[in-house]
């Protein structure tokens, strides 16, 4: 078991409960593995896609093509399921508050950043309409900010639909702070509560207490993941 594995499993969990929505990993193996391992073993209606236009009907392994093809899935009707609460994304941020407003579009002042990034793109909408949760390869104070540069999607204090989970490589986060601010669930395996409390650069809720660690995968999960990614891209993404 590694470190990526634990990682992975705590993403899926992020999509427990979901059923018959579409689960989108955005970014990243370790996002898309835990979409397609919730929907093989605790979230079986789950839907998953092949990353272009096309609904899976089996769950194939990264980069491999789907054998059984469910539907089409085109932008427009994309959108629509956006728009209609049908979608759970987890995406990634270049900058995150303790309200779970996130950055993408660029970082340092407006008139003059410092780096150009992805711009807003999909942000708004799905953290406007959608469940929406989040992972980031690489916990750090230069991520987890006291203010975001720039709002590209939308925290608890701004009117997001429902931040469900922010997964990084040292904890599992949630928003169950007072006021919806940014709470800690459990660390993993080998990182302390004071290794996340250094890495955040803003007051977390929950560590003061006494913070449990992050579960590990199961003897099946673990299979499942050699099936899922072979070629273990998922150790690739995560620091440390």
């Amino acid at each position: 078991m590694s470190r990526a594995d634990v990682c992975v499993v705590a993403c899926a969990e992020a999509f427990r409960g979901d059923g018959e929505i579409l689960a989108a990993g955005i970014g990243g193996a370790v996002t898309v593995l835990a979409a397609r391992l919730a929907r093989l073993t605790f979230e079986p209606d789950l839907l998953t896609h092949d990353g272009v236009c096309l609904l899976t009907g089996d769950v194939p392994a990264l980069g491999e093509a789907p054998q059984v093809v469910e539907g089409w899935l085109p932008f427009r009707e994309h959108l629509w399921l956006v728009l209609n609460g049908r979608r759970h994304v987890m995406l990634g941020a270049s900058q995150i508050d303790r309200h779970g407003n996130t950055n993408i579009s660029c970082v340092g002042d407006w008139a003059r950043p410092k780096a150009q990034l992805l711009g807003v793109r999909g942000a708004p909408g799905n953290t406007r309409c959608d469940p929406t949760s989040y992972w980031i390869p690489k916990h750090s104070a230069r991520v987890f900010v006291p203010e975001v540069d720039m709002v590209s999607g939308l925290g608890t204090d701004r009117g997001a639909y429902e931040l469900r989970r922010v997964v990084t490589n040292l904890a599992v986060l949630d928003f169950g702070g007072p006021g919806g601010a940014m709470r800690l669930v459990s660390v993993h395996p080998g990182v302390s509560v004071a290794d996340v409390v250094a890495a955040t650069g803003f007051e977390l809720a929950g560590a003061g207490d006494d913070v449990p660690r992050t579960r590990e995968p199961t003897e099946e999960e673990l299979r499942m993941l050699d099936r899922l990614d072979p070629g273990r891209l998922r150790e690739r993404e995560v620091a440390g």
